[in-house]
């Protein structure tokens, strides 16, 4: 008897034939990726440290939402204009770095960011984490790593056909319209975590679109559905960068890049697994360390949100101390 090879539901064996699994050159996307979370962790400080300073200036705090003056007064200060523009270049290199490895390589390495902004805001502020925090932010931070380490090994490239695309796009029309319409339910409650969440998981389908994007460019495919693609970015891109101007307000920036660097990987990865096929090769051995070290990371998380010792403390009292 001639043995069956199973596939999954939409993949066939010329999608398979055509898929490229990590060579020499497809590594280099790993050290463009590091670089550009040096960048995101650098810009999420000043521009924390600039929100902050607009809040002492007015006197309003932005823990209940931004006001238009708070908006107003963000453009005028260095601090989150550097941070502004340093974000924009962890964005480029984050590009950069899809151009070369698989979304689930490059995603999970910008908790590196989380690491040296957890430094950089306690060297800052004087606030040294307590053990339950430290625990947590190693979860977070072994969990992504483990994560990376062997996704690194099994994931692969495949070519995003109309269909997947058309699917990823009614997904990230669906989430929007929550988040959107959470976001004005919830802006003047100060909710850290409903803003680290909400902004992690708008900019995995911003990473998904930019990977998509890329791929088509270099296919000579840029048609009617792509500029659809780019649309969806932009304003993937430009509610979360709303959602993490809010999580400064309720929580120091270290949590909210936790939460970045831990929620959008793991929705990138959930679309590249379960609608790109990235992990198709994977053996059963992988997908189990998939689940097991991202269930570890979003316990760090939740676990980092609730141990951090100025969550709940971001009062305009202590910045103007």
């Amino acid at each position: 008897m001639t043995p069956t090879l199973l596939l999954p539901a939409g993949l066939n064996l010329t999608e398979i034939a055509e898929a490229i699994s990590l060579d020499p050159k497809q590594f280099w996307g790993i050290p463009i990726a590091l670089v550009g979370a040096a960048f995101m962790s650098f810009g999420a400080q000043y521009q924390s440290r600039g929100l902050n300073k607009v809040e002492v200036l007015t006197g309003e705090s932005a823990s209940s939402g931004l006001s238009i003056k708070h908006m107003l007064g963000l453009l005028g200060r260095p601090s989150w204009v550097v941070g502004t523009i340093l974000l924009g270049l962890a964005v480029v290199f984050q590009i950069g770095a899809l151009s070369f490895s698989p979304l689930i390589v490059v995603q999970p390495l910008g908790v590196v960011a989380m690491v040296i902004t957890a430094m950089l805001n306690s060297r800052i502020t004087g606030v040294k984490l307590p053990k339950r925090a430290l625990v947590s932010l190693c979860m977070c931070v072994g969990g992504i790593v483990t994560f990376v380490t062997v996704a690194a090994f099994t994931a692969s490239d495949y070519p995003v056909t109309d269909a997947k695309l058309i699917t990823i796009l009614i997904i990230f029309a669906i989430v929007f319209a929550v988040a959107l319409i959470g976001f004005l339910v919830l802006r003047h409650k100060a909710i850290a975590l409903f803003y680290i969440v909400g902004a992690g998981v708008l900019y995995g389908f911003v990473a998904t679109f930019a990977k998509i994007m890329i791929g088509r460019f270099m296919q000579n495919e840029f048609e009617m559905l792509s500029w659809i693609c780019v649309l969806a970015l932009a304003a993937g891109g430009l509610l979360g960068m709303l959602f993490v101007q809010n999580a400064y307000s309720s929580g120091p920036p270290d949590l909210v890049i936790a939460g970045l660097t831990v929620v959008d990987p793991l929705v990138a990865i959930l679309i590249g697994i379960i609608v790109l096929h990235e992990a198709v090769g994977a053996p059963l051995w992988a997908m189990v360390s998939f689940v097991i070290t991202g269930v570890i990371a979003l316990i760090g998380v939740i676990g980092l949100a609730k141990f951090h010792p100025q969550v709940g403390r971001n009062v305009l009292e202590e910045k103007s101390a």
